[in-house]
């Protein structure tokens, strides 16, 4: 029998083919981490970024990949801190390939291989620690790009 979609507090965007899942404690800039990724694609530093969900997420593992949905009411808004809820284009699913953590308290400057990973519903995923008060866009530009091949 499948797992019904479990519902967490996270933001999610698609960046090419695949999202980068955005947790991290409130306040932590999940949502400011999403527009800022939409952002670099406007500027065309990346080739394609569209809001999937922000502040809740469903999550679901399906033939060995995690799906990020919006949850239902929330679908399609985000908010920009200062100047409140905004309405944006958006996907209705996707398959997560990065996970990045805010806040973490485990973040390391080199971190250890076991630490680079997360496992979600039985599906382990690439995992970027970001301590907190650190700028998480490089980490997550760079890993894109270093992984260009795979990711897109």
């Amino acid at each position: 029998m499948a797992r019904p979609p479990s519902t967490v507090h996270a933001s999610a965007v698609l960046v090419g083919p695949r999202a980068v899942l955005i947790r991290g404690p409130s306040g932590s800039g999940k949502s400011q981490l999403a527009l800022e990724l939409i952002e670099m694609a406007r500027a065309r530093a990346l080739p394609f970024v569209r809001l999937v969900a922000d502040d809740r997420v469903h999550l679901e593992a399906v033939h060995g990949r995690l799906l990020v949905r919006p949850a239902g009411p929330l679908a399609g808004l985000i908010e920009a801190r200062g100047i409140g809820l905004m309405r944006l284009a958006h996907e209705s699913s996707a398959v997560v390939g990065l996970v990045v953590d805010l806040g973490a308290a485990d973040a390391q400057r080199l971190p250890e291989a076991s630490s680079r990973k997360t496992e979600i519903d039985g599906i382990e995923l690439p995992r970027l620690a970001v301590p907190s008060g650190a700028a998480a866009v490089p980490a997550v530009f760079a890993y894109i790009n270093s992984t260009l091949d795979s990711w897109l």
